[in-house]
């Protein structure tokens, strides 16, 4: 772009620069939502190990997701300040340190020390991700970054279990997770010797955009109706991927008599064809215009699905479809979902926007097992998919009230 680009502009890039620093951004994404799921699947084993309750375990993943939000909404600030590379590279570094940590805890109250570490290392990669798209690749690309950047995730998401399991299966679960923990540090070291992809001027950025350190305005960007908008739709989208991961698979599995087998196989397709929506997804994401309007369609279908599981009665081979479907229709929403919050964020407040919008998805993965948890344990089958469903079409709304209020703060006062 030319020095004529409106101020806090990406500069000239290429597609091979874009392409590089897209992936490795994708490959430290994985890995973050590689780290929380890598405990889960290694309960039945904790549980015996440590002598203690799934509740109990459950309550290391929620101080997990607490300390998460809480570091990502604070981490925006340090990545405004001193750039998105140094506090990347503390992230990997300190989820590699928890895995180790969680291999060698003898105690209970071990394994939540090591998941405070964990949940400052991975509440830092929002704004990180973002502010390096959203300040080095070229806007006509920033679709197809979002994209890479949730089916990254996703397939994190997916490797976790598959990683962890057979290791715990062969060896045991500290092996397991000294190795997760192993390929923590392993991504920190390839990052690390692509660092010169990360730098980033951030005087240039403060200069262009008026930005100053340590000048009072730098919690302006709370006012912004947008802001908070955006920060409920993803406490909503939060709780739609938490359900999924915990609930709806056993709960359409009891409903339409679903052999184990075939439960287990849902959230893998589930999470598989999200990631092919997502690349259908960073493609009709390339017009911002039309990005609440692709995210409502995208959950319009999701939900009518999910009714569909909650009601339609058919053979049970078909529930693994219809979970693949309403993840492809989710991820095609992703991109766009992202570009919601870039139209909301002012050019000098991204690293602290993203921090605090992003902060919705820890907390809606808190909040969501406990209230479908309740459902589960009183046999409420139907009640937690139509639950599913109403979120779905709570996201709808959500995104288009992100465009409502983001149009209102353009029209003058006196209009």
């Amino acid at each position: 772009m030319s020095t004529s680009s409106p101020a806090g502009a990406p500069p000239a890039t290429t597609l091979r620069t874009d392409a590089q620093l897209i992936g490795l951004v994708g490959l430290a994404h994985a890995i973050s939502h590689f780290s929380q799921l890598i405990l889960a699947p290694l309960f039945p084993w904790l549980k015996d190990a440590f002598d203690v309750s799934y509740t109990e375990l459950g309550a290391v993943l929620t101080v997990f997701f607490v300390v998460s939000c809480i570091v990502q909404a604070a981490s925006g600030f340090i990545v405004d300040k001193l750039g998105p590379r140094p506090v990347l590279f503390v992230g990997l570094g300190l989820l590699g340190l928890a895995g180790f940590g969680y291999a060698m805890a003898q105690s209970y109250w071990m394994l939540l020390a090591s998941a405070v570490v964990a949940g400052v290392g991975n509440g830092v990669f929002h704004p990180v991700d973002y502010t390096l798209f959203n300040r080095k690749v070229a806007p006509t690309r920033l679709g197809h970054a979002y994209s890479v950047h949730g089916i990254t995730g996703s397939l994190g998401w997916a490797l976790a279990p598959a990683f962890v399991v057979p290791l715990a299966m062969a060896y045991s679960w500290r092996v397991a997770l000294a190795a997760a923990g192993a390929l923590a540090l392993a991504v920190l070291l390839v990052l690390w010797l692509y660092r010169g992809v990360f730098s980033l001027d951030v005087k240039a950025v403060q200069k262009a955009t008026g930005q100053v350190p340590g000048a009072a305005g730098q919690f302006d960007f709370l006012r912004i109706p947008a802001v908070w908008m955006c920060f409920g739709f993803f406490f909503f989208y939060a709780m739609v991927i938490s359900v999924v991961q915990t609930f709806a698979p056993v709960a359409a599995g009891h409903l339409h008599a679903v052999p184990l087998t075939l439960v287990a196989v849902c959230l893998t397709v589930y999470m598989v064809a999200s990631a092919a929506g997502m690349v259908v997804g960073g493609f009709l994401a390339s017009d911002p215009s039309r990005c609440e309007r692709i995210v409502g369609v995208g959950f319009g279908i999701a939900a009518a699905l999910a009714l569909v599981l909650a009601f339609a009665d058919f053979a049970p081979v078909l529930v693994p479809v219809l979970f693949g479907a309403m993840g492809f229709a989710s991820g095609i929403a992703g991109p766009s979902r992202d570009l919601l919050v870039k139209r909301s964020t002012p050019a000098n407040a991204t690293g602290r926007v993203y921090g605090v919008v992003y902060a919705g998805l820890d907390i809606g993965q808190a909040v969501a097992p406990l209230i479908f948890g309740r459902l589960m344990d009183g046999g409420r089958y139907t009640e937690v998919i139509v639950g599913l469903a109403i979120v779905q079409g709570v996201l709808i709304a959500s995104a288009f009230n992100v465009r409502r209020v983001r149009r209102e703060a353009l029209v003058p006062a006196s209009a």
